[in-house]
């Protein structure tokens, strides 16, 4: 499965941005998927994942009520919808495919990875 993000950029603090990632397979609806990060200097963190089904989620603790998990399996598109942004939130962005059972905050778990998308918020 080859994953390419998007929707990257600059933005000042409080603003939004809304990042997409495309799945090249037809089978992407049987995957988790999920979103991570990595700033500069430090290592990749799990920002948030969602079931093949859309019907469980999982979110970093401050990304929750600023960010949305989202996909459109017609698409084979995952969506991360990211509101009130701060300057900690910079970082490149990366979308990942998962078979595991459950949702997973685990790096390891994800089989896929995409290029990464970077984010940098102003203050």
């Amino acid at each position: 499965v080859q994953l390419v993000e998007s929707g990257g950029g600059l933005v000042q603090a409080g603003g939004s941005l809304r990042l997409s990632c495309v799945a090249s397979e037809r089978t992407f609806s049987i995957y988790n998927m999920g979103w991570f990060r990595q700033a500069q200097g430090k290592e990749r963190e799990f920002v948030a994942a969602l079931s093949w089904s859309g019907g469980s989620t999982s979110y970093e603790d401050s990304v929750k009520g600023r960010f949305a998990i989202s996909r459109d399996n017609a698409k084979n598109t995952v969506y991360l919808q990211m509101n009130s942004l701060k300057p900690a939130d910079t970082a490149v962005y990366y979308c990942a495919a998962s078979r595991s059972a459950a949702v997973s905050t685990t790096p390891g778990l994800y089989t896929y990875w995409g290029q990464g998308t970077q984010v940098t918020v102003s203050s």
